[in-house]
């Protein structure tokens, strides 16, 4: 018991603590980055610029694979993909913790529906501001929608995986109406 309840307080305080503020905001310049990625277990070089090249993107930063937020929230993002590519958008999901694991993440939580990249270190994520304050060489729970231009339209940070998806995609939807 002596042991549960030191475990318990620190999940406690875990979920407790604010995530990182988002710091970059919209019209921020997006920071471009490659990174080792993969999509239906396959990896390829992710490169953000690259992205951009084919319309806006939805760039979201998960603490780690096989976690049962960041599994709740692939999933979401996977139901949802069709509907973001219905309004040109790519999903890339960056996780800086169980970067061994993102090609396999790829396929089963994210049901190969969109590719996901590793953050060692968490660097990519320190540039976004998206890590964890308890644990700075984690990913935070944070996801951006930058538009072809390079710049933030949308950033939302949360730990809790509910409306990372819903807001993305309503600022994706946006974009498109805008466009079209």
């Amino acid at each position: 018991m002596r042991l549960i309840v030191p475990a318990l307080a620190a999940a406690a305080v875990l979920a407790a603590a604010p995530a990182a503020l988002a710091a970059l905001k919209p019209g921020d310049a997006a920071p471009d980055f490659t990174a080792k990625a993969a999509l239906a277990g396959k990896s390829f070089e992710f490169k953000l610029s690259d992205a951009l090249k084919k319309g806006p993107v939805v760039l979201y930063f998960f603490p780690a694979a096989f976690t049962s937020g960041c599994t709740k929230e692939a999933h979401d993002f996977a139901e949802a993909t069709p509907e973001f590519e219905k309004a040109g958008a790519t999903v890339i999901g960056v996780t800086a913790g169980n970067v061994d694991r993102v090609a396999e993440f790829s396929a089963v939580e994210c049901r190969n529906k969109f590719a996901v990249a590793a953050d060692p270190g968490a660097k990519i994520a320190a540039q976004y501001k998206a890590v964890l304050a308890l644990k700075p060489d984690w990913s935070d729970r944070t996801s951006y929608v930058i538009g072809r231009d390079g710049k933030i339209v949308t950033a939302y940070s949360n730990l809790n995986p509910d409306k990372h998806v819903e807001t993305t995609l309503a600022a994706v939807k946006s974009l498109a109406a805008k466009k079209g």
